[in-house]
């Protein structure tokens, strides 16, 4: 996706870009195309109840006032917000396929400009796990890395512990949420030394919708994922996932067969994650990482893209006849539709904004369930 050139944003674009996120149906992917269509937040705004109405729904944007709370609760918590067309936006962040358009923070910036790698486990690790996390990210800040993790119990506490002050709490609640309760104290020294970001509005309490959310911000600040031990299905699979969908490099600690716990970073391994036993062998693989991972694990399918005239210059397509429950790549929709891809896209947005339209991984569509 083509993102906008940098500039100085007013605070009343600024505050327009906010309350477009807010607003009902509106996700980093079409937002992103909305400021394409539009060019700025508040026009983009003003269109919203008629392309709602084209997709088949009365639409209403969420009310200033709410953004106004919003925003005095960003600055009592003595957090920032970070837009993704600002110079100190995290460039690596800035690649992956639906990037957060808005985050907030609190802490030092510069830690995301730096190389980042995420070390990831299990909430209920064993003591040996949790020693070796500590230890990995311990050598890891020693070799100059920033070490990116979740602040959830088990593996990410210890490796926060061990890098810093070099690291980055990523949270599923909002900026002034501190979760899970015994972290508390952890959160705030992050975010007085080390650095804190968050994608919810503050005062969000984490939902289980918003954990995957967080994992791909983790895995998109870093060149490579390092898991260090985990259950099959676990939160810490899903970021080696995400990880390896962005074209990072996935590593993964070896465990005994007769342990659980392991068996996640063993299937990793067979899936085609880089075996790791040591800070040298993460640093060896992240130092001169040019975007080609070593790694084969993943699961990816191509993003369409489009030029942002395209979608300026084309009325809507009918094709909500076409879609289904089942999701359907853009691609295909085009072809079958025969309409141009900038029609395609812009009765996408409708369908959208109207809450009609699901999006997938991989740039698919579905009708909303």
């Amino acid at each position: 996706m083509h993102a906008p050139a940098p500039q100085v944003l007013s605070q009343d674009e600024a505050f327009a870009r906010i309350r477009l996120l807010r607003s009902p149906n509106i996700g980093p992917v079409t937002y992103a195309m909305l400021l394409q269509r539009f060019g700025t937040a508040a026009e983009a705004l003003e269109a919203l109840p008629d392309l709602g109405k084209r997709g088949g729904r009365s639409y209403r944007a969420v009310a200033a006032e709410r953004i106004e709370r919003e925003v005095e609760a960003v600055r009592k918590a003595g957090a920032k917000y970070l837009f993704h067309d600002q110079p100190d936006y995290p460039a690596l962040l800035g690649q992956i396929e639906g990037a957060p358009p808005i985050l907030t923070w609190r802490g030092d910036l510069s830690l995301a400009a730096r190389p980042c790698v995420a070390t990831v486990g299990a909430r209920n690790a064993s003591a040996a796990a949790v020693k070796l996390a500590r230890d990995f990210a311990v050598g890891l800040a020693e070799a100059g890395f920033t070490v990116v993790s979740g602040l959830a119990r088990g593996i990410d506490g210890a490796a926060h512990e061990g890098a810093f002050p070099q690291t980055i709490g990523v949270i599923a609640s909002g900026i002034d949420i501190a979760y899970p309760p015994q972290h508390a104290e952890l959160q705030e020294r992050i975010a007085s030394e080390g650095l804190l970001l968050a994608e919810q509005p503050p005062g969000t309490e984490p939902r289980g919708s918003h954990f995957p959310s967080r994992n791909r911000i983790i895995a998109g600040l870093a060149s490579g994922t390092l898991v260090v031990e985990a259950a099959v299905k676990s939160g810490s699979l899903i970021t080696a996932r995400l990880a390896g969908e962005a074209g990072r490099e996935v590593m993964a600690i070896p465990g005994s067969p007769l342990e659980p716990r392991s068996h996640g970073c063993n299937h990793l391994i067979r899936e085609g994650a880089v075996l790791v036993q040591s800070v040298e062998d993460v640093a060896e693989l992240l130092s001169g990482f040019d975007g080609l991972p070593r790694s084969t694990f993943r699961e990816t399918a191509e993003a369409f893209d489009f030029e942002p005239e395209e979608l300026a210059e084309a009325g809507p397509a009918d094709i909500a006849g076409l879609l289904t429950a089942a999701p359907v790549a853009v691609d295909e929709l085009i072809r079958q539709s025969g309409a141009s891809a900038g029609a395609v896209q812009m009765a996408l947005l409708e369908l959208d904004i109207a809450g009609r339209l699901e999006r997938h991984a991989g740039g698919r569509v579905s009708l909303a369930s």
